[in-house]
């Protein structure tokens, strides 16, 4: 029997990392400011939530992450200018981020973690059930992950997470987790979780991606985490003592994902992002894939 849960309405978007594998790039930059063609990747994170139905967003910011907050607010000698030169298309586009969604911030302060930075969110986010996106995970906007989720979590309550099957020798690199199958194909039941394990001790090569729905009773778990691996509150840690006993907050469910994922955290997948989306765009993609061909061509 489909069951009711309380409407999901609020996204957080921990946003504090230093960004230190875009060195030199990311000393005065925030690392989420870069740009995945001509638009900031922390954009396409917040336009995945608005799409979702949820326009009440909390970013998780740090020192240095004022642009952050800049971006999504209004620039109105930048606008007077557009009006001015009658330029309404990048008009449009300068205010497009100011008018995405309703956008809160609070400072994590000391950077102990992912859990820690979700922990950050309890004030906010109060007794309700919460979605949390992680800025270096782009899910293509034609792929609906995050409605999925949430059909998923608003039908069996708990908590969902999003699962995507990798190579066994990329496991050590994500949180991984344990399965049951369900009545849903792309729906499983997630009976244990382990932060970045070494291939031979992966119970399973379904790893965990930057998209979490997750029930508010996650709030007293971290609270009580212990620092774990690399010395942080993990949130894996705490998402498996959710699946581990649901008495504490209900199930933990896995929605498995097939779609098109960009992670724009690493460098290589970074440059390979901007490339696909480029293809892909009308204004620039004809053109681009023409001088694509060509400097392939000649570079084999």
């Amino acid at each position: 029997m489909t069951q009711s849960h309380p409407r999901i309405s609020k996204a957080v978007i921990p946003a504090a990392g230093l960004g230190t594998r875009f060195l030199p790039a990311t000393k005065a930059t925030p690392k989420e400011m870069l740009p995945v063609v001509d638009k900031p990747a922390i954009q396409y994170v917040v336009e995945e939530a608005v799409s979702a139905g949820l326009d009440d967003v909390l970013m998780i910011t740090g020192r240095n992450k004022r642009p952050l907050e800049d971006h999504f607010d209004r620039n109105y000698e930048l606008e007077s200018a557009l009006q001015k030169k009658g330029d309404a298309s990048r008009l449009a586009k300068v205010q497009e981020s100011s008018d995405l969604a309703t956008m809160h911030y609070v400072r994590q302060g000391d950077p102990k973690g992912l859990g820690h930075a979700v922990l950050c969110a309890a004030p906010h986010v109060g007794h309700e059930p919460f979605a949390v996106l992680l800025g270096d995970d782009l899910i293509d906007a034609r792929d609906a992950l995050l409605k999925r989720m949430i059909e998923v979590q608003e039908q069996h309550g708990g908590s969902v997470i999003a699962l995507m099957e990798v190579a066994p020798e990329q496991i050590h690199l994500y949180g991984c987790a344990v399965v049951e199958e369900t009545e849903d194909s792309d729906v499983v039941r997630v009976s244990g979780l382990v932060e970045k394990p070494a291939a031979a001790d992966a119970p399973s090569n379904y790893a965990v991606i930057g998209r979490y729905v997750l029930d508010p009773h996650i709030f007293d778990i971290l609270r009580k985490t212990e620092p774990g691996r690399g010395g942080e509150i993990q949130l894996t840690d705490a998402l498996q003592q959710l699946a581990a006993d649901e008495k504490l907050g209900g199930p933990v469910h896995g929605v498995v994902f097939k779609g098109r994922r960009y992670d724009t955290g690493d460098r290589g997948d970074y440059l390979r992002a901007i490339v696909r989306l480029a293809c892909e765009r009308e204004d620039l993609g004809p053109d681009f894939r023409t001088w694509l061909r060509s400097y392939v061509a000649e570079e084999m």
